[in-house]
């Protein structure tokens, strides 16, 4: 079904947002219900500044995309604010170039969080990377810069709080995508002055919420989460499976909101970043920011019905 104008209506979009909706936006009627409700939002503990609880994450999906693709990603960037989205998350290492060039085209900068990260050795390798990041997405501030799995950490963090300092970057972070960087991160929370991590966790991945994630609460620092839809198993094992009757006791429509709401209903997360390239994908992902989340009973259940798959 096509997103009609009172279907916009519910979704809180302004007559401007509604004429500006790209061609790809489907949705059901369900779908449109569901986004009349309030937006999910997080603050960031060291300033209170509040995210959506659902961003978009860009490894793997957009280097070297097709002219179609591209222009999927495009529309997709498009209409993403106006589902009350924010955050996008990068790293010179993959996205940011096909970033910068999108968002610089739609003209929509200030309605967006742009995350980044440094990944290289030596001071002076990680200003040059740094400054690239800058031009590569056409800005002269970016929201968080992040070291990327803890190359060169401690130079690498002396010279984003520099940056922080003089006004040209707005938080800074750590991150890692490995259980085997749990140990680092660790150390680095303790060591260092942080306003961001990024970690990965999953329902079939929970080795983060043993010390990481209580840790990052403890320490005030806004978390983000990678690799929310499992490492290799969770689609493979829920495909053609209907959801469980009881996920609607927390408004849940779908797998990918199944798999969403049970890491954003952590207290510790702030924000999970479904890597996201595909238009179809953008409202249901999003539609995980809506509605009620589960109790720690119910993540429990959850947990326990998908080992049975």
């Amino acid at each position: 079904m096509t997103l009609h104008r009172r279907d916009a209506l519910k979704l809180g979009l302004s007559a401007a947002a509604l004429t500006a909706l790209p061609r790809f936006l489907v949705r059901s009627a369900a779908a449109a219900d569901h986004a009349a409700e309030p937006l999910i939002t997080r603050p960031i503990p060291s300033t209170g500044e509040r995210l959506p609880v659902v961003g978009i994450g860009t490894a793997r999906r957009y280097d070297h995309a097709s002219a179609a693709g591209k222009a999927e990603i495009k529309e997709m960037l498009q209409v993403y604010p106006s589902l009350g989205g924010k955050l996008i998350d990068t790293a010179e290492s993959y996205g940011e170039p096909l970033v910068g060039e999108l968002v610089a085209e739609l003209g929509n900068r200030s309605s967006l969080f742009l995350a980044t990260k440094v990944g290289t050795t030596g001071k002076e390798a990680g200003r040059e990377q740094i400054e690239r990041s800058f031009r590569r997405l056409r800005t002269d501030k970016i929201d968080l810069f992040a070291v990327h799995n803890f190359v060169d950490v401690d130079t690498q963090l002396a010279t984003l709080n520099e940056l922080k300092q003089a006004g040209r970057i707005r938080y800074v972070g750590v991150t890692t995508s490995t259980h085997r960087q749990h140990a680092i991160m660790e150390a680095t929370i303790k060591a260092q002055k942080l306003d961001f991590i990024q970690v990965d966790y999953a329902i079939d991945n929970r080795e983060a919420a043993d010390r990481i994630l209580p840790l990052a609460q403890d320490r005030g620092l806004a978390v983000m989460i990678n690799v929310p839809f499992g490492v290799t198993r969770l689609w493979g094992a829920v495909q053609g499976k209907p959801l469980p009757d009881w996920a609607a006791e927390f408004d849940c429509r779908s797998w990918g909101q199944f798999f969403l709401k049970y890491i954003i209903a952590h207290p510790a997360v702030t924000c999970a970043i479904p890597g996201t390239s595909s238009a179809k994908h953008l409202p249901d992902n999003m539609g995980a920011a809506h509605g009620r989340l589960p109790d720690a009973a119910m993540r429990t259940r959850m947990e326990q019905y998908l080992a049975t798959l």
